[in-house]
């Protein structure tokens, strides 16, 4: 992949299930026409990341149908859903196996083959801290799993398997368990073992794992979370250094990509892995000012590169109801024009207006034609080598006079690569603003030419002038620029 990748989330079923309708028959993934995947690389992306592949469990198929609170929240947002179009969790995994249901192993080999002729690479889902509450190894190998003896007092954090043992479910320990999966052990030998046999498996079928919930393995994480009902002592060594060790043995340019937060995203950076999600970037251009904005994006290179940056994924409120519509798309911009792997969702580019639950399968997408046309453009723009080879620095813009401080609003950075500038400038405010933008470099003509990318308009200014002052913008709130200069 390119340095600051593009990858698209694909709710998989969802997305599988679309093209049967579109082609009135029954198919596999390996039948996917191939008019499909040059959509997903004519759009700019270096990796496809395709949610829910997996064996799905029957048992949590069964508690998604029968939830009280995924059934309320559809009745809500989707009139006249159906039961029928929900299915168990992607994350309440019964077997790393494709699912029969998308064709197998097989068929999944067969589009990894012509996702990877179109140069995109495929990444798949590894969820490390639990599996389905019927998964097999519940009843062949229980002790790999966090164990009760004897009955527990609070059973909403416990079940009881057909062979009498009381395993826990896994959960996040800020919130209440996660009734579908069991939880595994992770001080266990034979449990280290199992996941790295998976590890191993499942990266010989894609080229990158988005690794969920990465946090909740870590050592000290997992002894606050459980150390009661662990009998294991605490090991010397983190699982995930020696596993992505193995894993790139094999594979070298394998990626791994990890789901953390709690500001430990450094922390499992420096275990190995490619790329952490980027929380803190979200949550502040959803709640915070522009100062904070550029504050995050003032943190040491190496982090920066290794961050995703993103609006929009599966556990996420829709980005245009949790940001408003233009402000998602100021954020967006953020997102996709910043150092780091660039992670964009389908449902984001055509403008859905509600998260639905990941058990959910939408038949009918919606689109909004305007949403949809700003991706495509916004897309093309950073497609641009300057925004993958070139030099990445944060511009600080100018006030007009002591007395607007209208500019603080703005968030402004530059790519440079060779001859080429791309300046981001973002009005990151609910008010206008009017500032001045200084520009490094001019060209050595009498007249500098910039133009702006989502308008295709040129704007000319004396190269003197631009020298002296910079260039003045006056800019509607929440108004994006990507102004290009050639020197």
């Amino acid at each position: 992949m390119r340095t600051n990748p593009h990858i698209l989330e694909i709710n998989t079923h969802e997305w599988f299930n679309k093209i049967k309708r579109d082609l009135g028959r029954d198919i596999t993934l390996a039948d996917i026409p191939e008019s499909y995947l040059f959509e997903i690389k004519a759009g700019g992306f270096d990796a496809v990341w395709l949610m829910g592949v997996w064996q799905e469990s029957p048992a949590s198929r069964n508690i998604a149908k029968n939830d009280e609170g995924i059934n309320n929240y559809l009745a809500k947002v989707q009139p006249g859903y159906s039961k029928e179009d929900i299915m168990g969790s992607q994350y309440s995994i019964y077997d790393y196996r494709v699912s029969s249901s998308l064709g197998g192993d097989e068929a999944l080999a067969k589009l990894r083959e012509k996702l990877n002729e179109f140069g995109i690479s495929l990444i798949l889902d590894f969820a490390g801290n639990h599996l389905s509450i019927d998964n097999p190894l519940t009843l062949t190998d229980p002790d790999i799993f966090i164990r009760h003896k004897g009955e527990p007092q609070n059973k909403t954090e416990f079940f009881k398997t057909a062979n009498g043992d009381w395993l826990a479910h896994g959960r996040d320990p800020h919130y209440p368990p996660w009734t579908d999966t069991v939880q595994i052990n992770h001080f266990n030998l034979k449990a280290r073992k199992y996941l790295l046999d998976t590890l191993l498996k499942v990266s010989s079928m894609c080229d990158g794992l988005r690794c969920d919930m990465v946090m909740l393995m870590l050592n000290k994480v997992f002894r606050d979370a459980w150390g009661k009902y662990i009998q294991e002592e605490t090991p010397v060594d983190e699982f995930w250094p020696e596993a992505i060790e193995k894993v790139k043995e094999q594979h070298p340019f394998f990626t791994f990509a990890a789901e953390v937060y709690w500001g430990l995203e450094w922390e499992v950076q420096e275990l190995g892995f490619d790329y952490t999600y980027d929380k803190t970037l979200y949550d502040r251009l959803l709640l915070s000012n522009p100062q904070d904005i550029q504050g995050h994006l003032n943190a040491e290179h190496l982090y920066q590169k290794r961050s995703i940056r993103f609006i929009s994924n599966h556990d996420e409120e829709a980005p245009i109801t949790a940001f408003g519509k233009e402000k998602s798309l100021a954020a967006a911009t953020v997102a996709a024009t910043i150092t780091g792997a660039r992670l964009f969702t389908a449902s984001q580019i055509y403008g859905e207006k509600r998260r639905l639950p990941i058990q959910y399968i939408q038949k009918e997408k919606y689109k909004d034609e305007e949403i949809f046309a700003f991706y495509k453009k916004l897309l093309s723009i950073i497609n641009n080598p300057a925004f993958h080879g070139g030099q990445w620095t944060l511009k600080h813009t100018k006030a007009i006079d002591d007395k607007d401080l209208s500019f603080k609003n703005i968030l402004s950075w530059c790519w440079t690569q060779l001859s080429t500038c791309k300046a981001v400038v973002i009005n990151y405010g609910a008010t206008p603003a009017k500032f001045i933008l200084p520009l490094d470099r001019v060209p050595q003509q009498e007249t500098v030419f910039i133009k702006e990318e989502f308008t295709d308009t040129i704007l000319s200014m004396p190269t003197e002038e631009v020298k002296k002052r910079g260039i003045v913008l006056e800019m509607k709130p929440f108004e994006i620029k990507i102004l290009s200069v050639n020197f």
